[in-house]
């Protein structure tokens, strides 16, 4: 994940021109491109020889943007566009005088992003707020994602239906890309629209080069603000707008009574039915629905190792209803809305739009299971209610002046005695290219039910949250300034915030270099920041200084390391601590990478609150054999040395076995095994001193897009400790269809 992120942040990065002024850049006149209308057809194989393609928009991407500094590309780049009244058609030739070097394999969906690929980025409302993404490689295989010009986000979660193909060349590559209007949000016209448009190639050899349609500021805050635009679009229809995905899932389990006892027995057998709608009562408003969902996940969380841990895991949404207009619900600085907080809901409705300068959501939900999160300021607790609750959120935003917004939210969960109401208001502001500040001040009330407000010592409790973020950034050097406060009662119990009653300060900044060609590198920052940390009560919690450089060199490598010093207070102990880190990655193939990051230093062990020495070592390798199989391997090996000992060492390795048999079909292997061993004399309670857990998935799934798919899958889990071996605890076998109709 983290390279795809650093992909995706360098095909958002913008530049400064090394032959004109960024004032030159910024001021440049750009009358919109005109798109043609077509009434032809496109035969989707990669071939861009159709007449559709004769009379389409051509235009070149004629700027290398990373590393270069808006220099000419060293490869050509035809970017072609038409539309129809239903869909949008774009192809890419992509000229190489090296086709054999070409980055390209099968993989699942936006999982190619160290593979050549294009894309076409499309601000359909034309507000340099927000947009689409659709990428693809040299094969066909599909990426999209949303982007939230006004938070900095990119959301690769969220998936839409559309077609693409792709075919190498002796010149180079060739893709196709049918993109239904049904799949955009736009604003409703009788004639002639406007939409933000940018083209990218990402062109990997010894540097990843990144090529697109225009040259870009460095250090400007706002990606969409830089972007061209086409016109056209007269009566363009997304059709009826409906999309219907019935679902059939199907599931045994089974597991041992008596563990470690006894055989495997069924726990539960059961199929159901559910269906998930979607329509689009205008082509810039949207409602979705859902009843008995399948909200399973077929994909394995990312391994993460809870050990002396304060605070709760974070797990990233993967559900399709609740990906579906996110953008529209995410404030400026608090995350208040974490929508896998809602875990098992019967059904849910949810309508989301924009219409002028107006956006808005609005979601509801009945969920089985209701899990909470308990912050503290220096520890969270996590607890689930035996309770079904009724989840509702609410959001508007209003976009100020160019690309500045104010909004408001409001969520609320209940169920019985239960109740959870958090108001809140938002907004950024853009002062100029290089300023901006962001703030969200929230406000919110509970009441407990009389087993959670056991736990808390009330069961009525009311609070404020307030964070403020300034950033100053030019193309050599940046600067921030952030405040943030929680009161000791705020609960934000539909988003994920694991830790109140604190008041924390913080600012740096950075020295940016650009390199070029001749370097080694192609951008060293140095940074630094000063942070303090204090209860309501003006208790400190923690105060650090902290320092780190930063390298983006040759051959896709990225070398990070950093350290600084500390006062901690935890449990009335005061620790000073001084830790250091490194990170890096280096790809000397096209069929190898490697990863590893290191953290070692002074820590704590918060469990006995005393002093403790900590050791990380995260190694990572990915091999790619050809262009279907893929190998990833994972390990994460961590101690704490506490007075007297070794207080425990834990090993956690990963292992994902793909093959891509072509764009659909996908197996899958992964195993992941946790190991901890520990000195019991070390511990006040009992422990065991040895823990073992042992995940395996294996998967098959077939693609036809993004929801019409069949997968069939088995899990299996096994525990051991110094007592008994590791020992079968439980295993399941599922499958699941899902098919989506259009209309």
């Amino acid at each position: 994940m983290r390279h795809v992120l650093t992909n995706c942040l360098l095909i958002a990065a913008v530049a400064l021109p090394s032959s004109a002024s960024a004032q030159e850049i910024a001021s440049r006149t750009r009358a919109p491109f005109p798109i043609p209308a077509t009434t032809a057809s496109v035969t989707l194989d990669g071939a861009v020889t159709e007449s559709l393609w004769e009379d389409a928009l051509t235009l070149e991407l004629r700027y290398e943007v990373r590393p270069g500094e808006n220099i000419p590309p060293p490869v050509r780049t035809e970017m072609l566009l038409a539309h129809d009244d239903r869909n949008l058609y774009v192809a890419f030739r992509c000229y190489d005088d090296d086709p054999a070097a070409i980055r390209a394999r099968f993989s699942d969906r936006d999982t190619m992003w160290n593979d050549d690929f294009v894309g076409v980025v499309l601000d359909t409302f034309n507000d340099e707020r927000r947009a689409y993404e659709f990428f693809a490689n040299p094969l066909g295989v599909q990426g999209d994602m949303l982007m939230d010009d006004v938070s900095g986000n990119e959301d690769a979660a969220w998936n839409a239906i559309w077609d693409s193909a792709g075919r190498i060349t002796e010149a180079g590559y060739e893709v196709e890309m049918v993109i239904p209007f049904s799949q955009l949000r736009f604003q409703t016209a009788s004639g002639p629209q406007t939409w933000g448009l940018d083209g990218i190639r990402s062109y990997p050899r010894r540097d990843r080069h990144h090529l697109t349609l225009f040259p870009r500021i460095r250090g400007e805050n706002s990606y969409l603000a830089q972007e061209e635009k086409i016109s056209g679009f007269s009566g363009i229809r997304p059709g009826q707008n409906l999309e219907v995905i019935p679902t059939v899932t199907a599931l045994r389990s089974d597991a041992r009574a008596d563990f470690p006892r006894g055989r495997l027995t069924n726990l539960r057998s059961e199929g159901d039915l559910g269906v998930t709608a979607k329509w689009g009562i205008t082509p810039n408003i949207t409602v979705n629905g859902t009843i008995n969902p399948d909200f399973s996940q077929v994909e394995a969380d990312a391994v993460q190792l809870d050990v002396n841990n304060q605070f709760a895991l974070f797990f990233g949404e993967t559900r399709p209803f609740f990906l579906e207009g996110s953008d529209f619900f995410r404030t400026s600085r608090l995350n208040l809305l974490h929508t896998r907080q809602v875990a098992q809901p019967n059904g849910a409705l949810k309508v989301s739009g924009k219409t002028g300068r107006h956006a808005f959501g609005l979601f509801s939900a009945q969920d089985e299971t209701t899990t909470i999160i308990l912050p503290e300021s220096q520890r969270s607790r996590t607890r689930v209610l035996d309770a079904e609750t009724v989840a509702t959120v609410g959001r508007y935003r209003f976009d100020v002046g160019d690309n500045s917004t104010v909004g408001a939210m409001v969520t609320d969960r209940r169920g019985g005695r239960y109740f959870n109401n958090v108001v809140a208001i938002d907004s950024r502001h853009r002062f100029s290219a290089a300023d901006s500040i962001s703030a969200t001040l929230a406000y919110s009330s509970t009441t407990d039910a009389p087993s959670i407000a056991a736990l808390t010592s009330a069961d009525r409790r009311s609070a404020a949250a307030v964070d403020v973020l300034y950033n100053h950034s030019v193309r050599n050097w940046n600067a921030y300034a952030t405040y943030r406060g929680h009161g000791k009662d705020f609960r934000a119990d539909l988003g994920f915030i694991t830790q109140v009653d604190v008041r924390r300060w913080e600012a740096g900044g950075g020295r940016i270099w650009h390199g070029d060609q001749t370097r080694f590198y192609n951008r060293i920052q140095v940074s630094g920041n000063f942070d303090q940390t204090e209860d309501e009560d003006r208790s400190l919690i923690e105060r650090e200084w902290e320092g780190y450089i930063f390298l983006n060199g040759r051959r896709e490598s990225f070398v990070q390391w950093g350290g600084g010093r500390r006062t901690f207070v935890f449990g009335g102990v005061r620790f000073d601590q001084v830790f250091q880190g490194a990170y890096g990655e280096l790809r000397p193939s096209q069929a190898v990478q490697f990863s590893l990051g290191v953290n070692w230093g002074d820590w704590i062990d918060f469990a006995h609150t005393r002093a403790a020495r900590q050791r990380t070592i995260r190694p990572g390798v990915n091999l790619n054999y050809g262009r279907h199989l893929a190998v990833r391997v994972r390990h994460i090996y961590d101690t704490l040395d506490v007075a007297g000992g070794r207080l425990f060492s834990a090993h956690v390795p990963e292992l994902r076995l793909i093959y891509q048999r072509d764009v659909r079909t996908l197996v899958r292997a992964i195993v992941q095994y946790t190991g901890v061993s520990r000195d019991a004399r070390l511990y006040l309670d009992a422990v065991n001193r040895e823990s073992r857990d042992l995940f395996a998935q294996l998967l098959f799934s077939y693609k036809v897009n993004a929801q019409t798919a069949l997968y069939f899958g088995y899990v299996s889990g096994a525990r051991g400790t110094e007592e008994f071996a590791l020992t079968h605890a439980n295993r399941t076998l599922f499958a699941k269809v899902g098919y989506a109709w259009l209309r």
